[in-house]
């Protein structure tokens, strides 16, 4: 079985859309690529679409020109199917979802690749295990769906088929993580695997919902959007991914999965019409002059929960079978959909128990499709009905906190804070601002925390700053409190008595910067860019971007920044004084954790008094500040880590810091 460390050229065979998409990833990851197509006009179109989004990322800073040049060079396009494949480690098919044309491949591939080769099929619908059925090598086979497009995505959705082995599973996932993505694994080969599973029956329920004449397609969409948060109403999704689309693939889970909702009535009309959505300028929506708006306000009356209901269930199939676990659900929905919380969060939020009650409303009035999963009535019969319960698809019993829009890291002398909306760029919301407090205040007097690290979840993105969602339909009072809020928070984080380190792993912007310009140390990665485009929004900074910016790069530079809204990158933030250190991507986490670990070895009382003194130093006269430092030296004179650090020295030994 051919390991992750082992693997050194990877063949993509179709060079469209997601192809020439995934074989940008496999270059970027290192690989020796090979992008294969039937003719030149394609594998041509493919390649110039490469070199494209290359430039176009060293162009952003989301990586250098350097990585960019080196990954083009890694790419070959070849039409020979031999050519392509006859010594790759690991194939990926991107061709169209045509199971007679995928079965011709693989057996082609069979033959033609070495013994040792995964085959990976990019399908989104199609059975794995049906495509390994035509090699004598199916345990080598797996699902490796992508989301489109893939370099911007982060999702991958691996699936296992019947006898798919671990091996290649674990060199799947590897393989994926090298290219930057999150996975989620889906362990059975059922239809519409996890992500397309879910988005199914939120299709089809909505399609009943103005069927029976509930809610307009306007209502629904406006309230998914501005009540639940999602990117897109669901027929605004429909539009954009194509109903021709939709209505094809619902037949085919339908043949496969009786039990699934199959294409419904309203998509059925606007297929029979031709109107597909975007791409023939009309669908639920007007495309004719650009993507619509969708309106705020109407959807205020509609409840969006009953919508949801059947999602739950289809996701509570999804676990009560085996196919995937709650947390994998969870990131497939937020990060393949941009949901902004996971659909077994939002169910234990609203309750399992009226779920279920709405569920067995709708299965009295529409039918058995409704009928509750028996794994939500067997939680129900316990008690485990949500986050009020202390218990549901997760467990809340016993937390003091249950952290909603980060990941808490303990490794004792250091906390890992991760912002974990990767789906919004690690935007900020309430929970995100809710668990950094809480995080600052549980760990204020920790003995055993000497260093707190912020960062954010995936690669894009440290924190790009507030959740613009949010921002329609709030109110002036609103808006003040909110930016109060913020505020607070970054001088609790001046105030922290730890020294605390920004790792910015992509785009720091807005309240993303202001948060790491509260922080003590900025670490960067080559590709990180920091700004205040909030001027580009018709506001200004609010959480203290107008006040601390000019302390790090001057009056005029900080002005240059807040009222053009231009980013900098890590390079141009450091030289300004805005960033401390800038590291490669590949290496980043290991040196922000020697960086920590370093400050961490050091003496906490004299760190937080320093940290004081240099804070609360800069607001007062020169005068002030240094009586402020001759009392801070006397209160540190004489302590016991004093007494070890001169001791240590005159020893020559390293210290051994006791915090006392």
């Amino acid at each position: 079985m051919v390991k992750i460390d082992e693997i050194k050229k990877v063949a993509v065979l179709g060079a469209g859309v997601m192809g020439h998409g995934i074989a940008e990833l496999a270059a970027l990851a290192g690989y020796e690529t090979i992008l294969r197509d039937i003719n030149q006009e394609l594998i041509d179109k493919g390649m110039s679409m490469i070199k494209k989004s290359l430039d176009k990322f060293a162009e952003k800073k989301r990586i250098t020109q350097e990585l960019a040049d080196q990954s083009w060079a890694r790419v070959k396009g070849v039409m020979d199917f031999g050519e392509a494949v006859k010594d790759a480690d690991f194939v990926i098919e991107a061709i169209p979802e045509v199971m007679d044309l995928k079965k011709k491949i693989y057996k082609e591939l069979d033959g033609k690749t070495p013994k040792h080769a995964i085959l990976a099929t990019n399908t989104s619908t199609l059975p794995i295990s049906e495509i390994a059925s035509a090699t004598s090598r199916p345990e080598k086979v797996i699902g490796m769906h992508f989301f489109n497009p893939p370099p911007l995505m982060p999702l991958v959705e691996i699936i296992k088929g019947d006898k798919t082995d671990d091996e290649t599973t674990q060199t799947t996932a590897e393989m994926s993580k090298k290219m930057g993505k999150m996975v989620v694994i889906c362990r059975k080969d059922v239809p519409g695997f996890i992500v397309n599973r879910l988005l199914g029956p939120l299709l089809a329920e909505a399609a009943r919902t103005v069927e029976r004449g509930e809610a307009t397609v306007e209502e629904i969409d406006s309230a998914l959007a501005y009540k639940i948060g999602l990117p897109m109403g669901v027929f605004l999704v429909a539009d954009y991914s194509g109903i021709d689309t939709i209505v094809k693939a619902s037949e085919e889970t339908k043949k496969k999965d009786p039990q699934a909702p199959g294409p419904q009535k309203l998509f059925l009309e606007k297929y029979e019409k031709g109107e597909y959505g975007w791409k023939a300028g009309k669908g639920f929506y007007d495309w004719s002059k650009g993507r619509p708006a969708i309106p705020t306000g109407v959807g205020d009356k509609f409840d969006p929960i009953p919508l949801f209901a059947p999602v739950i269930n289809a996701a509570a199939w999804l676990v009560r079978n085996d196919v995937a676990d709650p947390q994998d659900i969870d990131v497939g929905v937020k990060l393949g959909l941009g949901y902004p919380k996971g659909l077994c969060e939002m169910a234990d939020d609203w309750g399992i128990n009226k779920i279920v009650d709405i569920l067995k409303d709708k299965e009295a009035k529409y039918g058995d499709y409704y009928k509750p999963d028996p794994l939500l009535t067997e939680m129900v019969s316990k008690g485990q009905t949500g986050v009020k319960a202390g218990k549901g698809f997760y467990d809340y019993a016993g937390a003091e906190w249950t952290y909603k829009a980060t990941i808490f890291k303990r490794e004792p002398p250091l906390v890992w804070l991760t912002f974990n909306r990767p789906q919004r760029l690690n935007a900020i919301n309430q929970d995100l601002t809710e668990d950094l407090d809480h995080c600052l205040t549980e760990l204020w007097n920790d003995e055993e925390v000497r260093v707190l690290i912020l960062i954010g979840a995936g690669d894009r993105a440290f924190c790009a700053g507030a959740d613009v969602s949010g921002f329609k339909g709030g109110t002036t009072n609103l808006a003040f409190e909110a930016t109060r809020r913020l505020q607070m928070i970054t001088q609790k984080m001046e105030r922290f008595p730890k020294p605390i380190i920004a790792a910015l792993n992509g785009l720091a912007l807005g309240g993303g910067l202001e948060i790491a310009m509260a922080c003590d140390f900025r670490l960067a990665t080559e590709s990180a860019s920091v700004g205040q485009p909030e001027i580009l929004l018709g506001i200004i900074p609010g959480a203290g971007g107008t006040q601390r910016l000019s302390k790090f790069v001057g009056l005029g530079r900080a002005k240059e920044m807040v009222m053009l809204g231009d980013r900098v990158g890590a390079e141009e933030a450091q030289r300004i004084g805005l960033v401390n250190k800038v590291f490669s991507s590949d290496k980043f986490e290991d040196e922000v954790y020697n960086f920590a670990m370093k400050l961490a070895n050091g003496p906490p009382v004299a760190l937080k008094m320093a940290k004081y003194a240099m804070n609360y130093g800069t607001e007062v006269p020169l005068d002030v500040g240094l009586v402020l430092e001759s009392g801070v030296f006397g209160v540190l004179f004489g302590t016991e880590d004093m007494i070890e650090g001169t001791s240590a020295f005159l020893e020559k030994r390293f210290p051994k810091f006791k915090g006392k």
